[in-house]
């Protein structure tokens, strides 16, 4: 619950990004150089003078967008292709499983940053590089319970009243293979907000001046002796984010889990 009050609050805070903000993330004023937080900037200003909590509060929009836009990519991608795969069998099964193998195999992060220099940075090409490379771990898991729950009595009944693949897979097996699903779509969120910070961290992730956790943190850590608050509060805000998440999954887990009732 702690959790999921920190999400909604963060929501909140990135919906009303442009009302919270004390002043615009690209406002400059180098009379104000890397203050320290004071009175006039409660958690100080950066190299060229901009104020870091305003920048904070926009950067919490992009890691929100971040997190949910490329979840909704990973499940239109991954459900689909473990559903086929365990619900049709056979060659087809063979064949999307060493394809999904295949990709496994590849170290994410990696493989992202290389989509992310082939496309370029910005939030869309963010988007599609996560989408591309985070979909193997939920098809595993949707084809997992795709194959128990195809075998189960309901679905052989359906089966027996004519329904075909389609209707029996939309309507019988996939609401009852969503409780794993969600789950992995509430650990995946943090997982994408992390990836886009290690990419704006690296200079690939999203173009400046657009306010980015990670690009606050890369941009600050060089400070990190003498202005520790460039790096630091940043740093505070994606560990935050990150917890809240996997907490809320944690949660959820448990709520759906009948076992735990």
């Amino acid at each position: 619950m702690a959790g999921g009050v920190v999400i909604v609050l963060m929501a909140l805070v990135a919906v009303l990004a442009d009302f919270l903000a004390p002043f615009s993330y690209t406002k400059t004023n180098f009379g104000a150089l890397n203050e320290f937080p004071s009175r006039d900037h409660l958690l100080g200003t950066d190299a060229l003078g901009r104020d870091l909590l305003s920048r904070m509060i926009y950067g919490a929009r992009i890691s929100m967008v971040v997190g949910l836009g490329a979840q909704v990519i990973v499940v239109l991608i991954g459900v689909p292709f473990g559903a086929l795969s365990g619900y049709i069998g056979g060659r087809v099964d063979i064949a999307l499983t060493r394809f999904i193998d295949v990709m496994y195999a590849f170290p994410r992060l990696l493989f992202v940053i290389l989509v992310m220099s082939a496309l370029g940075a910005g939030l869309l090409n963010i988007f599609i590089a996560i989408g591309l490379t985070g979909w193997v771990g939920i098809a595993r898991q949707t084809r997992a319970q795709v194959l128990s729950l195809k075998e189960k009595e309901f679905v052989e009944g359906a089966r027996a009243l004519g329904a075909g693949y389609v209707r029996v897979l939309r309507r019988h097996v996939m609401p009852n293979a969503l409780t794993p699903i969600v789950v992995a779509v509430t650990f995946g969120i943090p997982e994408a907000i992390f990836t886009e910070a290690a990419l704006s961290f690296i200079g690939v992730g999203i173009n400046p001046p657009t306010p980015s956790w990670g690009q606050m943190v890369g941009e600050g850590q060089q400070y990190l002796r003498s202005y520790w608050h460039l790096c630091v509060f940043p740093s505070i805000a994606i560990a935050v984010t990150m917890l809240s998440f996997t907490f809320f999954g944690d949660g959820v887990r448990d709520a759906l889990d009948p076992k735990m009732q």
